[in-house]
């Protein structure tokens, strides 16, 4: 999908009633949280929604694009408060810090957010979820990651990307493991020792 028809998507999305589209994104959590994607239908999805089949039909068209459509709603909100939560940070291992703490807070309090995205979608269809091409959300993240290598602190050796990907392999692995594993211990209240791991991975040797 490319960028013009996932921009037509989110304007369409945008003319939907508030209560509606919560409605829909419950519904898809619930529904690709319990069941294998193949095994959900937009009809379920209908029905759990309490709205027509033809709505979801008008703004979504196929299952696959309103999985997308409903995470692009759903980490829109964390970009949002990452953004927020990193202004007037100035201190490299800080925003670093906070860059960790505000994204294992949100997964540790949407685990069905982090199911849909890890079960649900191709890792080489991502690209197709909106948010993963925002300039706010990514730039928020690569600023982090450049800031900290400019400065001395995080790893140069490789690209700010790579780093990025270390970040959210390491968070990304642990988040759905914890999930699985039903760990009664919430990872928020492991952060401190989980930030240690993660800064010793990406920082630059003492």
């Amino acid at each position: 999908m490319n960028s013009a028809s996932v921009d037509a998507r989110q304007a369409m999305l945008a003319t939907m009633r508030p209560d509606t589209l919560k409605r829909i994104e419950k519904a898809v959590l619930d529904l690709f949280s319990h069941q294998d994607f193949h095994d959900v239908s937009l009809l379920d999805v209908a029905k759990a929604a309490n709205v027509s089949l033809q709505t979801i039909y008008k703004y979504f068209g196929s299952k696959e694009t309103l999985v997308y459509a409903m995470l692009d709603v759903m980490l829109g909100r964390l970009a949002e408060r990452m953004i927020d939560h990193l202004q007037g940070i100035d201190d490299a291992r800080e925003r670093l810090r906070k860059t960790c703490w505000v994204t294992l807070d949100y997964m540790d309090k949407h685990p069905a957010v982090m199911l849909l995205l890890f079960t649900a979608v191709p890792v080489s269809r991502h690209k197709n979820i909106r948010i993963y091409e925002s300039p706010e959300l990514m730039g928020a993240f690569l600023g982090v990651f450049k800031d900290g290598q400019q400065r001395g602190v995080l790893n140069d050796q490789v690209s700010s990307k790579i780093l990025l990907d270390v970040f959210m392999g390491i968070i990304g692995r642990v988040v759905l493991m914890h999930i699985v594993r039903r760990e009664d211990r919430s990872l928020i209240d492991q952060f401190d020792e989980l930030f240690n791991i993660l800064w010793r991975a990406m920082s630059l040797p003492e």
